[in-house]
């Protein structure tokens, strides 16, 4: 990846090679984000660097894993140590020593799910949801939501804060990374049909603060490199909602344009959604929004969420579960997800997945890592996490060359045959 020397540049997006695929919901492709840090070629896997490090790793180690950008949040930045340091430090990239382009999340997501939302996962099941499990989240929450923004208390002492459009906004120029969301409402998926329609609505009028705010800053901010504000679309499990959201959105990034104002650069998809409707909805989505414009899928989970994804248009991911679950034991194979905790493990001598390689793969034993763990020494997470990290990129650049290359499907589906042959 070359890195640019020109910070005044803006975010393009230049599409590559076209999936070939018929019919609605069927957008994969090819393509290359240029930011004013570097290129990201996509599809890509972005780790995430909750509080500027992807947790137990330097970001030497990070690049060994082949990582195009990483992305960072911009609550739990803005909470500790506080954006203003940030932005005293050059930003985020250079604050944690990141030489690459960087993404940042609204907050919305943590403001909210720290205390509005429960159980937020990809695969939410809302079957298994009991009245008390409702009763109790709702009970429990810690935000409230009015028209001009969300009150909430922190997560790490209970102080009172509150986010609006506008203050996301200026948190975020302040972290300056290269990418960053509007401000937006998570909604759960036992919010009723109203409210989703209410929260939509509401989603979008804070996105055009979102783009005035950004305009303004950006203007006031020439000295730094010029950022990329990207639309959420929300909407649940609605398609009419999706939809409407999104072209929504674009009417606003149009308006924008033609007042000589900063567009949206791109767009994230998020909220709540179950996983078998993952590709449905991605699909309605990117049936709305313009070609010439990246899509960037807020949250995923396991490796075949990522096919589906690509399949249905998303150009780039982020997922918490590879370090989550590396700090575990839990590491991914050719062959399936192992827990390296578990007895068997003890005596075996052999690499992580030696077909995989990679550097853990190719230096440490399953044996040394079974005892790591054992003995909760910090290296084991180290070690899972790089590897996991490296798996999910791999997993994702392999998807690009096969797009390229004109074999995804087969790839595909000898990929996905052996990963979950066991299940």
């Amino acid at each position: 990846m070359e890195k640019s020397t020109d910070l005044t540049q803006d975010l393009s997006f230049q599409v590559g090679t076209r999936l070939e695929q018929s019919g609605p919901g069927k957008h994969g492709r090819t393509g290359v984000i240029h930011t004013p840090h570097g290129d990201i070629q996509t599809p890509a896997f972005i780790p995430v660097a909750t509080k500027a490090t992807v947790k137990t790793l330097t970001p030497e180690q990070i690049r060994s894993t082949g990582a195009q950008a990483i992305l960072s949040n911009a609550y739990h930045l803005y909470l500790q140590p506080g954006h203003d340091i940030v932005d005293e430090a050059g930003g985020v990239a250079a604050f944690e020593n990141w030489q690459g382009p960087t993404y940042t999340d609204s907050g919305g997501f943590q403001v909210m799910s720290l205390g509005v939302g429960f159980k937020k996962v990809l695969a939410m099941d809302v079957a298994n949801l009991t009245e008390q499990d409702i009763r109790a989240a709702k009970k429990e929450r810690m935000a409230q939501v009015d028209e001009d923004g969300v009150d909430f208390r922190s997560f790490i002492d209970g102080s009172k804060h509150r986010f609006t459009p506008e203050f996301s906004m200026q948190i975020q120029h302040g972290l300056g990374a290269d990418i960053m969301f509007a401000f937006d409402e998570l909604t759960t998926l036992v919010d009723t049909r109203q409210y989703q329609e209410e929260s939509v609505a509401r989603t979008h009028r804070w996105a055009q603060r979102c783009l005035d705010e950004h305009d303004r800053l950006t203007r006031e901010r020439a000295h730094r490199p010029k950022q990329s504000l990207w639309g959420v679309v929300q909407g649940a499990q609605y398609e009419d909602l999706r939809r409407q959201a999104a072209r929504g959105l674009m009417q606003l990034s149009d308006a924008a344009s033609d007042q000589g104002k900063r567009p949206f650069g791109g767009f994230g998809i998020g909220g709540a959604l179950e996983k078998e409707n993952l590709g449905t909805i991605v699909g309605w989505v990117c049936d709305e929004l313009p070609e010439d414009k990246p899509r960037h899928l807020l949250g995923i989970s396991e490796p075949d969420d990522l096919f589906t994804a690509v399949e249905a248009g998303a150009d780039t991911f982020d997922c918490v579960a590879p370090t989550r679950l590396a700090r575990r034991g839990g590491v991914y194979t050719l062959d399936g997800r192992l827990n390296l905790v578990n007895a068997r493990f003890k005596r075996d001598f052999s690499g992580v997945d030696e077909e995989f390689g990679g550097y853990v793969s190719e230096n440490y034993s399953r044996a040394y890592i079974h005892h790591l763990l054992k003995a909760k020494e910090f290296l084991a997470g180290t070690l899972c996490t790089m590897h996991n990290v490296e798996f999910m990129i791999r997993l994702v650049d392999n998807i690009r060359a096969s797009i390229e290359g004109g074999y995804y499907e087969a790839y595909r589906d000898e990929f996905l045959g052996r990963y979950y042959a066991g299940k």
